[in-house]
């Protein structure tokens, strides 16, 4: 066997279905083998979109996505993409190309240390020098990707242990067998005959082992004791619930009726939006910042102390129980004064399990929806009020919200209209929220898309475009139509970056860097042979959506370019 086909047998046997790539010299035959093991092969048109769609492939598959790049540029485009999967804790195993071995370091096309570059942003990363060592590298990588903390990781693999050894050695010969060797030459033969010995010696019975079985870290009895007393005298306790709770993708059921047990007030962040669908009676949606200074206890499941919590502040006059896979994110800014490191779905079913029936705390639920009813009134209120300008977001997501089938998964790539959508939207299930996670990046829409729309091809795709984030993948649009996504983007189009310009404009007083056009993005995924709508009047939201809808799934992608007009919602809003 090749190295390509060992490279498929191992995805295979791990249980990937679809890889992500884009292609380059250094990595074909891992792709033809690939695909000769029935493994899709998504080809995008930037390798940052690979990962992004491994990552979101990752998050919704509980499998850790696989995307592969060509050698130098194409490993090194993916960096923001791979940190972007560090932080979001995503499992992913980017392979990279790379030079001949017996070349590296001598100036070949697109040799640079790669593990040097990527490694600070990597759990592991590793350069099998020999052919019988690519399996075990690769085992250990989808290994070390998803044990403890998850993340991504990184394995090189030179191209001459990608062919046939016999192709190998054909390239090789061209540059040895020659009959006038002088001296030097002879040497050099030598070396490099005894250099691919060493590549292929002992490779030829190839041993493969099956992936372990996934073992989430358990929680201390007592610990777990402790939190459900905590919790249970509690007179005003909230709860907030992060993406580490869904990282047990087919157990989601087990953890919304643990948390419908324990009866406690909860607000669901990152990827654990929409755990337990529209208007659940424990769920609160607005003025988190209140309710968790007016808490006595807090629960923190997979969500650190930092900027979303303005570092703590929010929760110092509470006692905080913290549930982490991360010993750092478990301590970060704010300690708390019940730390369980352990998989928070585990350490929360337990919790549930070990606490009675809770008391009643009618009081602290009026208060809460007290305010959720005033700020959807204000919500409401600022959708009805025209715009200046083309659509009023807040009314546009108010109708796009009754268009949500409960088969939608919404993944939001934006600044301003992403962050009112947070607000406005309501996902219908676990796993239906996609966004970058604490890095912010924009840029993950189209890849996230394509890797939602492979591993839910049964779900309704909605990305929610930023005018100005658009810019990042748009192209992307054609693999869409070239391997059969019909992804639906909304774009909501007001010609500047909003979320920088709206302060600056105050503070600075310039808009400097801030103004973009107007651009007909819907014409951009036309000439990418996708279909495009033009959204410029509020009597026309309607039909636009159920003509993206009814296009959608008769399997077109399709893009809605929205006009939108400046509000008020989220001023003063930006973090930093």
């Amino acid at each position: 066997m090749d190295g390509g086909s060992r490279v498929a047998e191992v995805l295979k046997a791990h249980g990937v279905s679809c890889m992500f790539t884009l292609i380059g010299g250094h990595i074909s035959p891992i792709l033809v083998q690939a695909k000769r093991q029935g493994i899709r092969v998504v080809d995008v048109r930037d390798e940052k979109n690979a990962v992004f769609a491994a990552d979101a492939y990752a998050r919704l598959t509980g499998i850790p996505g696989v995307a592969a790049v060509t050698a130098g540029p194409g490993v090194s485009n993916t960096i923001t993409a791979i940190k972007n999967a560090q932080m979001a804790q995503s499992p992913l195993v980017l392979l990279g190309g790379a030079t001949a071995t017996l070349l590296r370091g001598r100036g070949s096309l697109q040799d640079i240390d790669q593990l040097a570059m990527i490694e600070p942003h990597v759990k592991f990363a590793a350069r099998p020098n020999r052919l019988r060592d690519l399996i075990p590298a690769l085992e250990k990588a989808f290994r070390i990707a998803v044990e403890g903390v998850p993340g991504p990781v990184f394995v090189e693999i030179a191209v001459d242990l990608l062919y046939e050894e016999s192709v190998v050695r054909e390239w090789v010969a061209k540059q040895t067998d020659k009959d006038d060797k002088n001296l030097v030459e002879h040497a050099t033969s030598a070396y490099i005959k005894a250099h691919l010995a060493q590549l292929f010696i002992g490779s030829g019975s190839p041993q493969f082992r099956p992936p372990p079985l996934f073992q989430p870290a358990e929680p201390k009895r007592r610990a777990v004791a402790a939190a459900a007393e905590l919790l249970h005298k509690a007179e005003r306790p909230v709860m907030v619930l992060g993406s580490q709770t869904l990282l047990r993708t087919s157990q989601s059921a087990e953890l919304v009726a643990a948390v419908e047990a324990m009866g406690i007030p909860v607000y669901l962040s990152g990827m654990a939006r929409g755990l337990l669908g529209k208007g659940h009676p424990l769920q609160m949606r607005h003025k988190r910042r209140l309710a968790l200074k007016g808490a006595d206890v807090v629960l923190l499941a997979g969500v650190p102390s930092d900027f979303r919590l303005d570092y703590g502040a929010h929760v110092s006059r509470a006692k905080v129980v913290g549930l982490n896979l991360s010993k750092h994110d478990l301590n970060k800014n704010r300690r708390p004064d019940l730390g369980i490191l352990a998989d928070p779905h585990t350490t929360l079913v337990r919790i549930s399990s070990a606490m009675s029936t809770p008391p009643d705390r009618s009081a602290w639920f009026e208060t809460l929806r007290e305010r959720e009813a005033a700020r959807n009134a204000e919500i409401a209120e600022m959708a009805a009020k025209p715009v200046e300008v083309g659509v009023n977001p807040l009314a546009f997501f108010g109708e796009m919200d009754a268009h949500l089938a409960p088969t939608s998964l919404l993944i939001g790539d934006g600044g301003d209209f992403v962050a009112s959508a947070a607000y406005t939207l309501s996902p219908r299930g676990p796993l239906t929220w996609l966004d970058p996670g604490v890095f912010g990046t924009l840029g993950v829409g189209a890849g996230f898309a394509m890797g939602a729309a492979v591993a839910r091809p049964d779900h309704d795709i909605w990305l929610i475009y930023g005018d100005g984030a658009a810019g990042f993948s748009i192209m992307e649009f054609d693999t869409f139509v070239r391997h059969g996504l019909p992804v639906i983007a909304v774009v909501g189009n007001d010609g500047c970056w909003t979320q920088i310009l709206r302060d600056q404009i105050e503070i600075l007083h310039d808009d400097v860097g801030c103004m973009l056009t107007r651009m007909d993005y819907h014409e951009v995924a036309k000439g990418c042979g996708a279909k495009g709508i033009l959204v410029k009047d509020p009597k026309s939201i309607r039909s636009a959506l159920k003509r993206a809808l009814k296009l959608s799934r008769e399997g077109y992608a399709v893009l809605v370019n929205v006009h939108i007009g400046n509000t008020d919602f989220r001023k003063g809003s930006i973090s930093m």
